[in-house]
């Protein structure tokens, strides 16, 4: 077996090589099936503290107790009050006291006293500027105004109401036809006399 052996390399026994060839193939993929690869691909590692939070799950089920004995404690007390009636007592006789109340009426006094005092001196003070002085300085300044001007105060009111009357006026005797009016048989008679004088008579026919 060992003669039909192709070594590859010279040697002068073949079954020598042989073994010592199967002996380093062996070794070769022993170390190749042992070798590591230099990339990590695997998952990274899972902690348990992580996804399943002692902590947390502890503080919920403390919580969860203290709402359930609160629960019960709340429906004790209801069926204590259904079953006797209720004895509440809602009346509160407590009366409001302050530290500081006497010293907050004395504050509330000066500040009192001091403001009369501020609106009696308001009060009696004369005023600097005499009103009516200067109304009568106005008026006297209107008369000159009224004495030295081309035309009269306002004038221009007085031609606007004018000129809106007359606009009215016409306005009005267009949009209303007129109506010839009736004369009464006496006044047409009254007429006819005054016309008819003795001066305007025509003389009599000759025969």
């Amino acid at each position: 077996m060992h003669r039909s052996y192709q070594s590859i390399l010279p040697t002068h026994n073949k079954l020598l090589q042989q073994r010592w060839d199967t002996t380093y193939y062996n070794e070769h993929r022993k170390k190749v099936q042992e070798a590591r690869p230099m990339v990590d691909t695997k998952a990274p590692q899972t902690y348990l503290h992580l996804h399943l939070k002692l902590k947390k799950l502890q503080l919920e089920e403390e919580r969860l107790a203290t709402i359930e004995r609160d629960n019960r404690i709340l429906l004790e007390k209801m069926s204590y009050t259904m079953r006797t009636r209720g004895r509440v007592d809602n009346r509160n006789n407590y009366k409001y006291k302050s530290l500081n109340r006497e010293k907050r009426i004395r504050e509330l006094l000066r500040v009192t006293q001091e403001n009369q005092e501020i609106l009696r001196r308001i009060s009696q003070r004369r005023p600097e500027y005499n009103h009516k002085i200067w109304e009568q300085d106005w008026k006297t300044n209107q008369e000159f105004m009224e004495n030295i001007a081309a035309y009269p105060q306002e004038w221009w009111k007085k031609d606007g109401m004018k000129s809106a009357r007359t606009a009215r006026s016409t306005t009005s005797s267009r949009a209303t036809p007129r109506t010839p009016r009736k004369t009464n048989d006496n006044s047409k008679k009254a007429e006819e006399e005054k016309t008819e004088t003795p001066d305007n008579k025509s003389p009599p026919p000759e025969e």
